[in-house]
């Protein structure tokens, strides 16, 4: 093969075939289009040599290779865009297919001249190739150009693999690559919510590659697709008809068409055969806006399709340079001839029989085919950009009106271009065309992906028209490259309701999807939230409900959690207040009668001061119980814990003096009148001394780190516990601690003096309150703090209630029983133990 910028044997790149049309210029620009692209097949022997191939005209394919030549002879006419420079042309028919594209890329390359045993000059014979409109030949014809650096611009093959600069360093094209296309098919079927479709391809390289992109775009948008079923141009009838089958008995009731025209025909013929129905047909830009396609034939088949378009042009000019096209501009070129015999029906050969003879009259403007149908001129555009591209380049790398400054000044012509110079001038072109459509290209050789989403709809007279409903622009990277005009569009059911194509049902409100063992993801059961837990119609997982909220029965809707306190309302609530009410009132009965018998002798040897003030203490005791039912808030928090300490202090003091004065009343040595008189002071002093220290420790807990309220989500998950924190656990335990060490000296003390008189049991009555006090308070500690929620409190209040009334029945009640039932033993005698 020829190297860069040397010669070689012009013998090795085998004889080229002739262009279907051409004209000499100053700059050549090459062609290929597949004017013949139904092949007919041959039979093949091992004997004989194969059979040429047999081709019929693609009109629409002849109408690009027309407005090839429309662009150049605009150009030519130009007197701004190389001014001076004629361009010729030199189109070639590469067939649809890849042997004849390499065929086609040597003629372009190597000329129509055949130098059998001389040298060739090395260079091409072309400065820039237009085509292919397939992919599969675009990268036969790029791979053999690239060899060169001959720049490849193809109007119409999106094969993603084009943009590979390392395998196509030449290539260009001024149609989007399906990278972009096939990213926009995927988010389009998530917009319809469509998770469960087919797709159906053409085996080459434009198909393969691009439904390769969808399905793995699809697959991040969580669609799944059933089947992927491929056909190729050549395929057998029995192939074709096992595709058609396997789409039928689907379940998905959107297929995802990434087909050629040259396949979708054969599909669609087989679908008819079938009756294949019912289905909404996604297609790609190849068939999308084909007019052939939308005809009553297939219209039972293909009415609602939708996908995206290439933008549709105006080309002033075009229609009237295409009407003008006749055998008479070149008699001796056979293309020219073929395409007016398919045309009319008609031949130029007198000798065939049942065939209309071809009078040259016959007129085009009479004829509606692709080749004259100018209303959806989308990639004729592109071929016209195309052209433009490459004009522009030679114009800046003939540095046209630079010498001079006036516009339509000379180009510097060159005996040899270099095609190096020509491919990076070609990267930098932007330019704009009369339409204000601008043209550039980025570091891939591609042109910016914009798209227009069409969908078949019917006008008032019956016939399918390409309504532009959406659009697609990847330069967007907000999220929303994808765009719906909010238009009405036909689905295939004749409705204007969408189709839905799920292998199962989206899950009800309070369910999540589960999925089913060997089956896609989009195949899934439903199975009920968590507790704690929600989902809506449109989600696929439950999440859950934030952190003070709970879900309701149906799992659909986040309430707020039950908050759960110890209440005056709830029956335990109600019933602690009840014995703390009855506790302090009871308290206060005592008093009246210890009031109302306080000259007897009873009283008197009782102490009645400590005994008044015991009798308070134990009231503050009751009463502080109700601190600690309600809901929690910063003051009761910290009332209920410095009230609870206090009292119990003031309480214990009391009764740690009552004891201390007992005792040192029986063991005093000096006469018992003067006894009470010396130890007066002194017991206030230790009743006071006892409850400051407490009161000192409760104003530094409050001071560090006060009691305050607390939701504690952490016990049970469907509820809110309203309790007080302790602030600091230091100081709550110091409270207690204090309570309980004022206890223990009691004890003590009480217990020493168990030996005193019998009759006076004061000493005996304060050992059993303080044993009672002590078993209360021990087994109050593990129960406090096994204790769920509020019954934590509950047991709280237990133990300050049963403390209470252990000390209050204990001390007063065996006072009580003689104050009042027994008058006779309330003498000083009897006290005295002489009786």
């Amino acid at each position: 093969i020829l190297a860069e910028e040397e010669t070689a044997n012009c013998e090795l790149l085998g004889s080229p075939e002739l262009p279907l049309l051409s004209k000499s210029g100053d700059i050549i620009i090459g062609g290929a289009f597949s004017v013949h692209s139904e092949m007919a097949a041959s039979s093949l022997s091992l004997s004989d040599a194969p059979d040429p191939l047999i081709c019929t005209v693609n009109f629409r394919e002849f109408r690009f290779a027309q407005t090839m030549i429309f662009a150049i002879e605009e150009i030519n006419n130009s007197s701004s865009l190389l001014p001076n420079i004629s361009i010729g042309y030199k189109i070639f028919d590469n067939c649809g297919s890849t042997l004849p594209s390499t065929r086609a890329a040597m003629g372009l390359i190597n000329g129509q001249e055949r130098n059998f045993g001389e040298t060739c000059s090395g260079h091409s014979s072309v400065h820039a190739i237009v085509g292919t409109s397939e992919s599969s030949s675009t990268i036969v014809l790029s791979q053999i150009a690239g060899v060169f650096q001959i720049p490849v611009i193809s109007h119409f093959s999106t094969c993603a693999c084009l943009s590979n600069r390392k395998e196509h360093p030449s290539f260009f094209r001024t149609i989007p690559s399906d990278y972009y296309q096939s990213r926009a098919l995927a988010q389009l079927v998530k917009y319809f919510g469509w998770t469960w479709v087919g797709a159906v391809r053409s085996d080459n390289d434009y198909g393969n590659n691009g439904m390769a992109t969808f399905i793995e775009a699809a697959t991040k948008e969580g669609i799944c697709v059933e089947y992927s079923e491929a056909i190729a141009r050549t395929a057998s009838k029995e192939q074709v008809e096992r595709v058609v089958r396997v789409i039928s008995r689907g379940t998905a009731r959107v297929l995802i068409a990434f087909l050629a025209q040259s396949e979708i025909d054969i599909l669609l013929e087989e679908a008819l055969s079938q009756n294949l129905t019912g289905l909404q047909w996604v297609g790609s830009e190849s068939w999308i806006t084909a007019h052939h396609l939308a005809t009553m034939k297939y219209s039972g088949i293909l009415y609602g399709s939708i996908g995206f378009a290439i933008k549709k042009a105006k080309i002033a000019g075009l229609q009237d340079f295409l009407l003008q096209v006749h055998p008479s501009q070149d008699p001796q070129n056979h293309i020219l001839k073929e395409f007016w015999e398919e045309t009319f029906g008609c031949s130029f050969q007198s000798s065939l029989q049942d065939t209309k003879q071809c009078s040259g009259s016959e007129r085009l403007r009479d004829i509606k085919n692709p080749f004259t149908d100018v209303s959806e001129l989308r990639i004729s555009n592109n071929v016209y950009k195309a052209v433009y591209a490459v004009a522009h380049a030679m114009h800046s790398m003939l540095k046209c009106g630079e010498n001079s400054g006036a516009v339509n000044a000379s180009c510097t012509l060159k005996s040899i271009l270099q095609p190096k110079e020509v491919v990076k001038h070609i990267q930098d072109v932007n330019f704009s065309l009369k339409s204000g459509e601008k043209v550039y290209f980025d570091e891939r050789g591609d042109p910016a992906a914009t798209y227009q989403l069409v969908n078949w709809q019917r006008n008032p007279a019956g016939d399918i028209v390409f309504v532009v409903v959406g659009s697609y622009d990847a330069s967007l990277q907000n999220g929303k490259e994808f765009t719906m005009n909010g238009l009405n569009i036909t689905w295939v059911t004749e409705s204007f309701e969408r189709p839905v194509s799920v292998c199962s049902e989206s899950c009800p409100p309070g369910f999540r999807q589960a999925m089913i063992k060997g089956k896609p993801i989009c195949c899934f059961t439903c199975i009920n939230c968590a507790l704690g837990e929600i989902s809506n119609s449109t989600s696929a997982e439950c999440s859950p409900c934030p952190l003070e909220y709970w879900s309701n029965e149906d799992h659909n809707k986040c309430v707020p959690k039950v908050l759960e306190f110890l209440s005056y309302e709830e029956t335990m609530g109600t019933l602690l207040t009840a014995f703390s009410l009855f506790g302090a009132g009871l308290t206060l009965v005592v008093s009246f009668v210890f009031f109302w018998f306080r000259h007897t002798p009873l009283v008197k040897a009782s102490n009645s001061e400590l005994s008044f003030l015991l009798l308070f203490s134990l009231t503050l005791c009751f009463l502080c119980s109700l601190t600690f039912i309600g809901r929690p808030t910063d003051w009761s928090c910290m009332l209920r814990h410095v009230a609870f300490g206090i009292a119990f202090a003031l309480c214990i003091s009391c009764i740690l003096t009552k004891t201390i004065t007992v005792v040192i009343a029986f063991k005093a040595r000096t006469p018992v009148n003067t006894v009470p008189q010396c130890l007066a002071s002194h017991q206030r002093m230790g009743v006071v001394g006892g409850t400051f220290l407490q009161v000192l420790v409760c104003v530094v807990w409050l001071a560090l780190a006060p009691p305050f309220p607390h939701k504690n989500t952490m016990y049970a998950a469907e509820r809110i516990i309203l309790e007080c924190n302790l602030g600091s656990s230091i100081g709550f335990w110091v409270v207690l601690g204090y309570i309980g060490l004022l206890a223990v000296l009691c004890l003590i003390l009480a217990f020493l003096a168990r030996k005193l008189p019998d009759n006076f049991n004061e000493a005996k009555f304060i050992t059993f309150s303080m044993l009672i006090f002590s078993a209360v308070w021990v087994t109050f500690i593990p129960a406090y703090v096994s204790s769920p929620g509020k019954f934590t409190v509950a047991v709280e209040i237990f133990a300050i209630l049963a403390s209470s009334f252990g000390l209050l029945f204990c001390i007063f009640a065996p006072k009580c029983y003689i104050l009042l039932l027994k008058p006779e033993r309330n003498t000083k005698n009897h006290i005295m133990g002489r009786d």
